[in-house]
């Protein structure tokens, strides 16, 4: 859905210049947290922050971190167990006069710390515990509203401190998920270069080369990342931040979301809960990769290497659900026109489905 309507961020001060705001600094490694209090020194960060995570990433993250800059800096703690606009507004209550914001967990967190950042005018910085999608890196961050899951601009993080340990000792799913996440790139600037074609939508050649680089690197090295291996956190976190450059590059969400994106979020609609966000859009990778006239094989090969799902049944949905995903696809986020605003029908969604089981 369009994010036009709804009045969460702080409108900003018209300028007709474009600013790229990219992360100065990115730290990842084993057991960098250390590391925090000397990034913070290096971005002249001020004496106050507030730390938003949820109640487990706290225990696992956040009080280390609360612990670290402790000694030189004043950090208050602030969990966000979900991504409502509700905890938003009490985080900016919490937030208020504080000089900057870390976000410490997944995704719901960091995008909650992102949108804080924004709406404050303050810095952030990422400390992502999983590596399950692009966001750790992004300046757009997703909010459940009651119509379904919106897109929105925020706050890209001025710093990134990922530790991959942490990172690979969270479930093997979790990494799969954002390996699919960045190798939906493939499919997004296909999409976006469609609409530049069609509708004459400029696009940015700069961030569609890394975009398709980074995809390419996790397609040809699938067969590198396994559970639980500190290399294959560091790989997929690397390729991660890659793709929220491409983004902040472009200004939009583009490089990194098509028509397999509309699908993620409509299945989130249809059947909430059941996919992970990067698994919906690696399935929805493989169809539009297809109708693009790609080599839709040798995606699902790689993402079946990674351990991603392929197939519906694989996340437990229904193909009738995915059929009508599919045809809900076009009128998520209408303005963004892809590779699903052809002209799908209810037969040709059916037999995309049914594609997806081939062997």
């Amino acid at each position: 859905m369009s994010a036009d309507a709804i009045k969460l961020l702080k409108d900003k001060v018209f300028d007709k210049s474009k600013w790229m705001q990219l992360p100065r600094d990115v730290v990842i490694g084993h057991d960098v947290f250390g590391q925090i209090p000397a990034v913070c020194d290096d971005l002249s960060l001020g004496p106050s922050a507030l730390l938003i995570s949820g109640r487990g990433t706290m225990e696992l993250a956040g009080n280390r971190v609360r612990d670290i800059l402790s000694p030189g800096r004043t950090v208050t703690p602030f969990l966000a167990e979900e991504i409502t606009i509700p905890v938003i507004k009490e985080a900016e209550k919490a937030a208020a006069g504080m000089d900057f914001i870390i976000g410490v967990g997944g995704g719901r967190v960091i995008d909650t710390a992102k949108i804080v950042a924004y709406n404050l005018d303050i810095q952030f910085i990422s400390v992502p515990t999983a590596a399950s999608h692009d966001g750790i890196a992004s300046a757009r961050a997703s909010v459940a509203m009651d119509e379904g899951h919106s897109s929105l601009e925020a706050q890209p993080p001025i710093a990134i401190v990922a530790d991959t340990g942490i990172i690979a000792s969270a479930p093997h799913r979790l990494l799969a998920a954002g390996c699919a996440d960045v190798i939906s790139n493939y499919t997004a600037i296909l999409d976006w270069e469609l609409a530049h074609r069609v509708k004459g939508e400029p696009m940015s050649e700069y961030a569609i080369a890394l975009s398709k680089m980074t995809a390419e690197i996790l397609v040809k090295n699938a067969h590198l990342i396994k559970p639980h291996q500190e290399q294959s956190a560091w790989f997929v976190t690397k390729a991660l931040v890659s793709s929220g450059v491409a983004m902040s590059i472009a200004g939009s969400s583009r490089p990194a979301s098509g028509g397999e994106h509309k699908f993620s979020h409509a299945l989130d609609k249809l059947a909430p809960g059941k996919a992970l966000h990067g698994e919906s859009c690696g399935i929805g990778t493989i169809i539009s990769m297809y109708l693009h006239g790609g080599d839709w094989r040798s995606i699902r090969s790689s993402l079946k290497s990674i351990g991603a799902p392929v197939t519906p049944a694989e996340v437990g949905i229904d193909d009738a659900i995915a059929v009508e995903a599919l045809l809900m696809a076009k009128t998520i986020r209408p303005e963004r026109f892809t590779i699903f605003d052809m002209g799908l029908t209810r037969e040709s969604a059916e037999n995309l489905v049914q594609m997806l089981y081939r062997e």
